[in-house]
């Protein structure tokens, strides 16, 4: 859901890639989450993050506190966030919808605010279990 909101909300000037410490595929219920507004994520993948993908990236957001206490050494350039969400795999409905619509706020808050604290930083990795 993140990696659809941060290229909804980003646009094609920021390089937004979703990755993970674990790979179980994408959530059902995150791509319906995300059809109800519009944003299609059914042809995304569930990726592992691996050193490639982090060489290349100027600013690292964790969403979820497994991902930050685990989340790979990070090269010394790279800029790193935790925006704390709950995880709403095995959930209710309601648990999907409810952190669709955080993350969403979260990358917005993110657009108008944050980018400042990390100059022309243009490659965003979205990290999450």
């Amino acid at each position: 859901m993140a990696e659809g909101w941060g290229r909804e909300i980003l646009g094609e000037d920021w390089n937004v890639y979703s990755a993970g410490i674990e790979t179980h595929g994408v959530n059902p219920k995150a791509i319906e989450a995300m059809k109800e507004v519009d944003i299609d994520i059914s042809n995304h993948t569930s990726d592992l993050i691996d050193n490639h993908i982090l060489k290349q990236s100027d600013f690292v957001v964790t969403l979820c506190s497994d991902a930050d206490d685990n989340c790979p050494i990070l090269p010394p350039n790279v800029k790193k966030e935790h925006w704390g969400f709950e995880d709403p795999a095995g959930k209710e409905w309601s648990e999907f919808q409810r952190v669709r619509d955080e993350i969403k706020l979260a990358i917005e808050n993110f657009k108008m605010i944050g980018i400042a604290k990390i100059n022309e930083t243009k490659n965003l990795t979205l990290k999450f279990p």
